[in-house]
């Protein structure tokens, strides 16, 4: 299938097509699992820091001050949106696979480099640099990975997939808190935190051999005029798919789409599109981004202190808790997953938010009513959050969907930075709330705001949300590459493609 140029400057092509036409296949379990860890990583490092934040307090440790420990997570968070935003432009500058390679080398360094930190409390601006340094890896990963793998899971499994990957940040935050749990009991404080520490990097160097071998994402060469490279990867896929699925349907010739390729584009370009050609998106973006950091970020953060605080769990105890909570999470996106490939975007968006929200209302109402113990209080969780995670992962796939190809990248790092701003107010709320876990009346308005939250956010989805299921990336937001839009769809008829 040879892509020929309709007329100077332009490029015709069905690479499109041809990626949506493919079945599922090993090619694209490799991937997923290749690119999928981003989230893992970002689930282990997360829970390790909240978890080794005692011990390094210890003398035997690093002997630092708990404000000193707690901003560690802060520096982390700073990173990551530096990360976002500077790697989401060169992914979108320079490609899907160049970036998610390097950002898992950036991450790899800088965690490593944490589990080296010397002793002393003078070395917390190195301890500090090294949190914003795998911040800015993980912050590049969501940018760059969630862009690769839409662009290359067929549409009628993007939803799902999406879903799954974005999900699997809890199977990191269980796998963190099993190590921890594992080291920090068995080994001395000096030696178990920098342990913890190196379970990450040690998992992004094996899976970094493995994202060599993917190719570069097709549609991302063909919207930028490289048709020959494009041709060779979506050459190199297809016959990794056939040799095991069978020979591959032909496309129809009037499934090709007609570009002309585009010159670089800055964030300021980035605000034009979003905020003049796609306001409503832009709305309906911010809206999911930003309600699901705030309650995840109020509650996740937190957690540790409302059993204890409220409920006299031991902190050495509060583990076993979250363990629970963590597999909640995980199963909503595995198992809630299909539907919105199948009942629709829009009806699965605004309902996971809606029902957690109702949820987290009668929650609170039982928290303040003083009738919860800290298993019912955990198994409210569960329930609530089975949904919430859903609808959240959901979130992240929303805004990497709904805008151009050529933007992608660095859309979603808009939007997630906005969303981890907001997420730390959150977070500094609910700690305010709690103080010293005397009057559950202060935690029950902050839960009935996270619960309101939720609730605009599926008010929101329920007339904004864009129904993208099975349709492709570029019948749901027209490549800004693409010459001509007919009213249902951007796939063109005429003009010579060999195939």
């Amino acid at each position: 299938m040879a892509v020929e140029t309709a007329s100077p400057g332009r490029i015709r092509s069905l690479i499109p097509a041809r990626i949506d036409r493919l079945p599922w296949s090993r090619f694209h379990t490799r991937m997923v699992v290749a690119l999928g860890v981003a989230w893992v990583l970002d689930g282990l490092e997360i829970t390790i820091a909240s978890n080794v934040g005692p011990d390094l307090t210890e003398k035997s440790a690093l002997g630092w001050s708990a404000p000193a420990v707690a901003a560690i997570a802060t520096w982390y968070l700073i990173g990551e949106v530096i990360g976002a935003l500077f790697f989401g432009h060169l992914s979108d500058k320079l490609g899907r696979r160049k970036l998610f390679m390097i950002t898992l080398g950036v991450y790899l360094v800088g965690s490593g480099l944490t589990a080296l930190t010397p002793r002393g409390g003078e070395w917390f601006i190195f301890l500090y640099a090294t949190r914003v340094i795998a911040g800015m890896g993980i912050g590049g990963e969501y940018a760059a990975i969630n862009s690769a793998i839409d662009e290359m899971i067929p549409a009628r499994y993007r939803g799902r997939v999406d879903l799954a990957v974005n999900g699997t940040y809890w199977a990191g935050a269980f796998l963190g808190t099993v190590v921890t749990v594992a080291v920090l009991n068995v080994l001395a404080p000096d030696t178990s935190w920098r342990i913890a520490f190196l379970v990450g990097p040690v998992l992004a160097l094996v899976i970094i051999f493995v994202r060599r071998h993917l190719p570069e994402s097709p549609r991302w060469q063909i919207m930028h005029g490289r048709e020959s490279a494009a041709e060779d990867s979506i050459r190199e896929i297809e016959d990794d798919v056939s040799a095991t699925k069978g020979e591959l349907p032909p496309v129809p010739e009037d499934r090709a789409i007609e570009i002309t390729p585009t010159s670089e584009i800055g964030y300021l370009r980035l605000l034009q599109v979003l905020f003049r050609q796609y306001p409503s998106r832009s709305i309906l973006g911010g809206t999911l981004m930003i309600t699901q950091s705030f309650l995840y970020n109020a509650i996740f953060f937190t957690y540790g202190l409302v059993l204890e605080f409220f409920f006299n769990v031991k902190p050495a105890d509060t583990p076993y808790y979250f363990m629970a909570f963590a597999i909640g999470n995980l199963a909503g996106p595995l198992i809630l997953g299909r539907l919105f490939d199948t009942i629709g975007r829009r009806k699965m968006i605004s309902g996971t938010y809606l029902l957690s929200g109702v949820l987290l209302v009668i929650t609170a109402q039982l928290f303040k009513a003083g009738v919860l113990n800290a298993t019912t209080q955990t198994l409210c969780w569960v329930v609530i959050f089975f949904f919430a995670s859903a609808g959240a992962s959901a979130g992240y796939l929303t805004v990497s969907e709904i805008f151009p190809l050529e933007v992608r990248a660095k859309a979603i790092a808009v939007f997630f930075a906005i969303a981890q701003c907001f997420g730390a107010i959150g977070t500094s709320l609910y700690g305010h709330l709690i103080g010293a876990g005397k009057d559950p009346n202060s935690l029950y308005w902050g839960y009935l705001i996270g619960a309101g939250a939720m609730i605009l956010g599926g008010l929101v989805a329920a007339f904004l949300a864009v129904n993208a299921e099975g349709k492709s990336l570029e019948d749901v937001a027209r490549p800004l590459s693409v010459m001509a839009k007919p009213p249902e769809s951007i796939f063109r008829t005429g003009g010579q493609v060999s195939g």
